[in-house]
């Protein structure tokens, strides 16, 4: 599979999994995973969450990360690893983007002070298809944002 054969058919994945496993690396250098609501454009993907959490902290200190989804109830039988630099921004347009009501359990509103995007720029992405499909995606110069 060509690499726009590969971006189409991640994005694809990234339509069918709206949940995924978010790994940062907490103190101590110990990994630590967590289940989270995954937004996309195209390979531009966004997780919201609050400003106190311990990932955004950990992010902090360490910006790398890992994002698994696929091959699970409610999801896709496709897998695909994500691994990324992660940014916690507070833009306005992009928070109302990522705005849905299902965040309503947790903040006020898109313009709730502790609500923040974090931006993964994904750097390397492995796809396994329940078809024996595999790909590797890696970043280059302007990869991510096309």
């Amino acid at each position: 599979m060509d690499n726009r054969e590969l971006e189409q058919t991640i994005i694809k994945v990234l339509d069918n999994n709206k949940f995924g496993s978010f790994g940062t690396i907490e103190a101590g250098n110990k990994p630590k995973v967590r289940y989270m609501a995954v937004y996309h454009e195209e390979l531009n993907i966004y997780l919201a969450t609050s400003r106190k959490t311990h990932k955004v902290e950990e992010l902090q200190d360490n910006p790398h990360a890992f994002l698994l989804l696929g091959y699970e109830a409610g999801g896709g039988k496709d897998v695909l690893g994500i691994e990324a630099t992660v940014a916690v921004t507070e833009n306005e347009g992009l928070r109302s983007k990522v705005w849905s009501k299902e965040l309503e359990q947790w903040f006020t509103g898109p313009d709730d002070p502790d609500y923040v995007i974090l931006r993964l720029t994904p750097t390397r992405m492995e796809y396994a298809g329940k078809d024996k499909q595999h790909g590797v995606w890696e970043a280059t110069a302007g990869a991510v944002g096309k």
